[in-house]
């Protein structure tokens, strides 16, 4: 939520020759409606279902780099999936980091609430605890995009050679 996985994924994907898939973007085609249009007529359950099915089709195919919308990885179904068969990198931001970028955000259906800081903290708190499962963890705090992505690539090259 908020720390740029659609923005770095996309590019990690074109400097490997991979297939980018934004699940939230896909989602929303789909749909015809953007996701906090989602949420607001058809509420956080349909999403969810919609985001399940949409995640488990793009884990099916191979050589791309998937975005995940922020709470899809706490959908155990999903995680288990990426846990066994896929490269997991968490990008973290600090609280404060996470406050600024996303705190004005009206894309945000989760974040529609008079003290957005605290659901943000609640969010933040209840999702690191699930994000820590990943296989790879990036503080992204103080780096530059270039070097998130160097070292995304770097986790993806040395899963390629194990396999």
């Amino acid at each position: 939520m908020g720390v740029g996985k659609s923005t770095l994924g996309k590019i990690a994907a074109k400097k490997q020759g991979l297939k980018f898939i934004d699940t939230d973007l896909n989602i929303e085609k789909k749909c015809s409606m953007k996701i906090a249009e989602i949420f607001k007529k058809k509420g956080e359950d349909f999403f969810r279902l919609q985001e399940e099915r949409e995640v488990l089709e793009a884990l099916k195919k191979s050589k791309c780099i998937i975005a995940l919308g922020g709470g899809a990885f706490m959908n155990k179904s999903i995680r288990n999936i990426i846990l066994k068969n896929s490269i997991s990198v968490w990008l973290d931001v600090n609280l404060k980091t996470l406050n600024k970028r996303i705190k004005w955000n009206k894309k945000r259906p989760l974040l529609y609430e008079k003290n957005t800081e605290e659901k943000i903290k609640t969010l933040y708190n209840e999702r690191r605890n699930i994000y820590k499962l990943a296989k790879h963890k990036i503080n992204c705090d103080g780096l530059s995009k270039e070097s998130i992505i160097e070292k995304i690539l770097i986790y993806y090259e040395k899963q390629k050679i194990n396999c």
